[in-house]
C-alpha cells in the first residue's frame, strides 16, 4: 500500500509537470511560428480594455508533496475534486491581462500509514481566490496561448470531523504563489473555448481534537480546467 501511495503521488507530479511544460512549450512555439509567418494578420485576439468572462469545469488535484502527523505519524491524504469555476480577465494592453479566479471545492482528508492504520480526519471546503498577471502570445490560426503568475489566498471553512476518533478539527488558511498556462481558441469575435492549467503552492496545518494531534501538508494542488469564455 505504501508503494501504491508513492506511485499515485509520482503520477500526479508527472501529470502536472507534463501539462504545464506542454502548454509553456506551445506558447513559445506559437510565438516563434507567428514570427516566421509572412504577413501574419493579427497581433492579438484581444485589445486593451477588453473584459473576458470565462466559465470552466475544473479538476482540483492536491499534490500533498510533503506532510507530517504528530503523535501517531503517517501521511496526510486528500481527495481530488471536480467543480465549476468562474474567472474574469481585464486586458491592460493587447497582450497583458489581469485575471481573477473564484471556485470552491470540498475535500475528504485522512491520514494514512499511521501507527493505528488509516485515520479519517473529516471534510473541509476550500475557497482559494487567485489573481494572476498574464501574457498572451500572438495567435497562430485560431489559437492564442498565454502564461501567468500570481498569488492565491486559500480559506478553509465548513469543516466536518469524521468521528469517532476525530471529534474536532480545524485547518489554517494559507497564502502562496500560483503559476498558470493556457490556450484560448477563437470561435468567433466574442466566444472562445479555453484550456487552462494552474499549479498553486499552498500549505495548511490541521489541529485535531483541540490540538492533541497536529498535521501539516503541502497541498499544492494542480488545477486543470476547460470551458468557454465571452469577450465584452
Amino acid at each position: 500500500m505504501i508503494f501504491a501511495s508513492h506511485r499515485n503521488i509520482a503520477v500526479k507530479k508527472s501529470l502536472a509537470a507534463t501539462l504545464i511544460t506542454g502548454l509553456c512549450s506551445a506558447g513559445l512555439l506559437a510565438t516563434h511560428a507567428h514570427a516566421q509567418t509572412p504577413g501574419a494578420a493579427q497581433n492579438s485576439f484581444f485589445h486593451q480594455g477588453d473584459i473576458l468572462l470565462r466559465g470552466r469545469v475544473i479538476g482540483v488535484l492536491p499534490q500533498n508533496f510533503s506532510s507530517t502527523v504528530s503523535v501517531i505519524g503517517g501521511q496526510v491524504r486528500t481527495t481530488d475534486q471536480i467543480a465549476p469555476e468562474l474567472d474574469l480577465s481585464y486586458f491592460l494592453t493587447d497582450h497583458i491581462s489581469v485575471e481573477a479566479i473564484a471556485a470552491s471545492t470540498r475535500h475528504e482528508v485522512w491520514a494514512s500509514h499511521t501507527q493505528i492504520g488509516r485515520v479519517d480526519v473529516g471534510a473541509v471546503w476550500v475557497l482559494p481566490p487567485t489573481v494572476t498577471l498574464q501574457y498572451h502570445f500572438s495567435p497562430v490560426g485560431a489559437f492564442q496561448p498565454y502564461l501567468g503568475a500570481g498569488i492565491t489566498v486559500a480559506f478553509f471553512y465548513a469543516t466536518q470531523p469524521a468521528g469517532p476518533i476525530v471529534s474536532k478539527v480545524g485547518f489554517s488558511n494559507s497564502i502562496g504563489p500560483a503559476l498558470q498556462a493556457g490556450i484560448d481558441y477563437r470561435l468567433n469575435d466574442h466566444w472562445f473555448a479555453n484550456f487552462d492549467v494552474k499549479q498553486i503552492f499552498i500549505d495548511t496545518k490541521a489541529r485535531i481534537n483541540g490540538g492533541a494531534i497536529t498535521a501539516k501538508t503541502s497541498l499544492s494542488p494542480t488545477v486543470v480546467g476547460a470551458g468557454i469564455g465571452y469577450r465584452f
